[in-house]
């Protein structure tokens, strides 16, 4: 986690409060490079894994749409209390620098609070940095106790999700409905997928939300690696999202998602995997995982671009 790192952390600050307004800063500091803590902060599928500020709070997402304007809901459910609803709607995105976005916190159908959450970011490949600043109004009670533990909660989980998460992008050549089809195609998914001298023989492939793809990546020397991978979302065109694990139902490696971004006659792929555990991402990052996403994607390229 990132208290672990980061020793000296500082604690949430009220730079300003009155009643029920209140101002609130949350920093942290991340031994993962800036481009993870940005998609582990704003990847649908990465905020599902650590947004829950704690085990006896269980977050389930509505709706997930992580651009400007763009909206996301969901509920916060603890045993025997009700459940606590959360609307988001982002107001301004810039990669790698700066989320601004509202809140609105309901129970049972009462407003309880709004806020402005923005959350500055800087760093290098190595190490990055996080700063939240909640402008909070409480509406229907005092709220600044539970902001502070929610963030709290929430951000120490995110550092340590970002530190077990890989990052792999690639701008395609090809245009953002070729590069999509290409992917959620029974046909050619298992043609381009696995790194330079891989192979996949499909035992089952389903590509829908709540759909899976069951096979084996078979390695230049014959060594046969089962997969299973189990789609969460899939999104037309712009993003899918699927747990991989070990062998048909087998243990979970990682929590995935693929998006999908034009830019001009080109798309912009960025695949991100959450590792199970740091011990994992370690294991992964050292066998080369990333040069062989890179090689994966390569493979999609040539042959989207040869037709």
């Amino acid at each position: 986690m990132t208290s672990k790192l980061n020793p000296q952390r500082k604690p949430a600050a009220r730079d300003q409060a009155d009643g029920r307004f209140a101002t609130l800063t949350f920093e942290r500091d991340v031994a993962a490079p800036l481009s993870a803590l940005w998609q582990v902060w704003t990847a649908p599928a990465a905020r599902a894994v650590w947004s829950s500020p704690s085990p006896s709070v269980v977050v389930e997402f509505l709706e997930a749409d992580t651009r400007v304007g763009g909206r996301e809901v969901s509920l916060c459910k603890v045993a025997g209390e009700p459940d606590t609803r959360c609307e988001c709607g982002w107001l301004a995105l810039e990669p790698a620098l700066r989320s601004v976005n509202c809140e609105v916190i309901s129970s049972e159908g009462v407003t309880q609070s709004a806020a402005l959450v923005t959350a500055d970011f800087s760093g290098t490949n190595e190490r990055s940095r996080v700063v939240v600043t909640v402008q909070l109004s409480s509406l229907a009670k005092d709220m600044e106790a539970g902001y502070r533990q929610g963030f709290d909660g929430g951000l120490d989980n995110l550092g340590g999700v970002a530190e077990r998460t890989m990052v792999i992008q690639r701008v395609i050549r090809a245009p953002r409905s070729i590069v999509w089809n290409t992917w959620v195609n029974a046909e050619t998914l298992p043609q381009w997928w696995g790194p330079d001298g891989f192979s996949c023989r499909t035992k089952r492939i389903d590509l829908r939300t709540g759909g899976e793809w069951v096979f084996d990546m078979i390695g230049p020397d014959g060594t046969v690696f089962p997969n299973h991978h189990r789609y969460i979302e899939i999104r037309p065109e712009e993003r899918l999202a699927y747990t991989l694990l070990w062998g048909e139902n087998g243990p979970k490696h990682a929590d995935a998602w693929a998006s999908f971004e034009s830019e001009g006659e080109a798309t912009k792929v960025t695949l991100g995997m959450v590792m199970s555990t740091k011990a994992e991402f370690e294991e992964a990052k050292g066998f080369g995982a990333i040069e062989l996403g890179m090689q994966t994607l390569g493979k999609l390229e040539r042959l989207v671009t040869s037709r």
